[in-house]
Parts: structure tokens; sequence; C-alpha cells
């Protein structure tokens, strides 16, 4: 059973989330809120309109770097310079496409306004970053997410051209292994990050990685 939270209760425990990885139900999606959250393997989830709800699910789907597959086909792409690559050079802008773009088997967006001026703030402050794709000096894939310092916390990605967002994906991997960070957290399992060598770890895992 989920806890339910004021804006000034803690969160409780991730591991006490239950089977489906949900917490807890409440508070708000204040920028301090949100990087404890962060912080402690917790991250929010929820529709438009609905409270805030806050998840930890049983298994993390993650990135440990020397799993990266690249196919030669994306490594052919990636040395054709045909796209250029930039850190933290448009934010807001790679946010509002990986909320407007419409994506297969999906209606609407779990990116509200709400959630989209926290993480501005967040941002601002240099815990919410982006990777941005450019072809021919448009924006044209990207992604953003929370740098935990030693965990970098994948939240949603976008393409507007193929192969866009797994260049913003693999390009991320790269800067990240060099800084030396343990993994690339991607919360929860999907084909397309299946494809590029993440996979699921129990929580407790991903918990005590998070924590070193």
């Amino acid at each position: 059973m989920a806890f339910f939270l004021s804006a000034h209760t803690p969160f409780p425990d991730a591991r006490l989330a239950d089977e489906d990885g949900l917490l807890a139900i409440g508070a708000n999606l204040a920028p301090e809120r949100v990087k404890t959250a962060y912080t402690q393997g917790i991250f929010p989830w929820f529709n438009p309109g609905d409270p805030c709800m806050w998840y930890s699910p049983p298994m993390r789907m993650v990135l440990f770097f020397d799993e990266l597959r690249i196919s030669r086909s994306m490594r052919r792409v990636l040395k054709s310079g045909g796209f250029t690559v930039t850190l933290d050079k448009a934010f807001e802008e790679v946010m509002e496409l990986c909320k407007s773009v419409k994506r297969k088997g999906q209606q609407g967006s779990w990116i509200t306004t709400e959630m989209q001026q926290s993480y501005t703030v967040l941002h601002r402050e240099g815990f919410a970053k982006s990777v941005e794709v450019w072809q021919n000096g448009a924006l044209v894939g990207g992604l953003f997410g929370m740098d935990t310092g030693r965990v970098f916390c994948g939240d949603s990605m976008f393409s507007l051209v193929p192969n866009a967002s797994k260049v913003a994906f693999i390009s991320l991997a790269a800067v990240l292994q060099q800084k030396g960070y343990a993994l690339l957290d991607c919360q929860i399992y999907n084909d397309h990050l299946a494809s590029l060598g993440a996979r699921e770890i129990p929580r407790d895992e991903f918990l005590a990685i998070l924590n070193a």
C-alpha cells in the first residue's frame, strides 16, 4: 500500500514500494522535493490532473557502460558527422519536445507543466541536465534527466529523425563513462533501451550503487 505524503512529509524508504513500484502519493513537485527523490532512488510518474505519484520499481532498467551495444549501422551513423551533439544548451526545448512529440501506442504525456517548471529550476541549479542532437542547425533529438553525481537518471528522450535519440543516449553514455559514473539509470524496461544494452537489476542492487 502506498504512503500518503503532505508537502512536508519525508519520503519513506524506497524499498517499501509495492509490487508495481508505487511508493507514495501526494506532496508536490517542489524542486527540493524532486531532487531528494532522485537521490533516494525515487522518481515521479503520473498523468496530468492526478496527484503526484512516486515510484521505485522492484526491477530497475540500467545501462552499465561496458555493456553498451552499438550496431554496425549505428557506428556508421556516428562516424558520418551528420549529427552534432551538445550538452545543456537547450534544456527547456528538449523537455518540451519530450512532452509534445507523439510516440506510437501512447496518448498524451506524463510531463506536466508543473514538472517542466520544477525541472527547469533544477537545471539552473545544475541538477537537471540535457543532451541535444542537431542536424543542419535544427534540434532533432535529445534527452533529459537528473545528475546525482554517481548515477545519471534518464527521464525521457525524443527523436524527430531516425537514430537521433540513439545518438543522444550513446553520446551521454560515453561522457558519463569518461567521468567515472557508475551507470545510466533508465528507470523502466523498454525494448528500445534493451537493444542498446540496458538491462534490469533488482532495486536493492540499484540503491546500493546509487548510495555507494
